[in-house]
């Protein structure tokens, strides 16, 4: 018992390193509103914290979120910098329908389509809502999956917190 015990330890441990020096790929590709191809390196602008939110137009725990956040955006980029990216994993057959839905919410954010799920897979995003904080440099600080009301708050302490404000 002890021996699986300690086996787990060193699991769990090896894996949370892992995650420590992981970081947004920069093979993968993405699409942006306007149909675009991008490489999913092009959201990291060096200088800023990023917020990564993977979302889909049905998912209604990941619209609470975003447009929790929209309320009080301008105020996290003004105290830290911070810029959210959200990136729909809506497939081929609903993805006409996020832009509109994007306008439709007033949502002020960088938004970019996953329709074959290539950047979901390369983060081991299972569920949505699925959120990163990134460093500027790519690398991956935080992720949190779900969203519960007044989670936006814990979510700019982080940003906070990791950038040391």
């Amino acid at each position: 018992m002890k021996k699986v015990a300690l086996f787990l330890f060193a699991l769990v441990a090896g894996l949370a390193l892992n995650a420590q020096n992981a970081r947004l790929p920069e093979n993968v590709t993405i699409r942006t509103l306007d149909g675009q191809a991008v490489n999913a390196s092009a959201m990291i602008d060096g200088e800023h914290p990023i917020i990564l939110s993977f979302w889909a137009t049905w998912c209604k725990p990941c619209n609470r979120e975003l447009n929790a956040i929209r309320e009080i955006y301008s105020d996290w980029q003004e105290e830290t910098g911070v810029k959210l990216v959200a990136v729909s994993i809506d497939d081929a057959r609903s993805a006409a329908r996020v832009k509109p839905h994007v306008d439709g919410n007033d949502w002020p954010y960088e938004v970019y389509l996953d329709q074959n799920s290539d950047l979901k897979r390369a983060m081991n995003v299972v569920n949505v809502p699925h959120t990163f904080i990134l460093a500027p440099d790519g690398t991956i600080l935080w992720q949190h999956t779900g969203y519960q009301d007044g989670g936006e708050e814990e979510l700019i302490e982080k940003v906070k917190e990791l950038a040391g404000k």
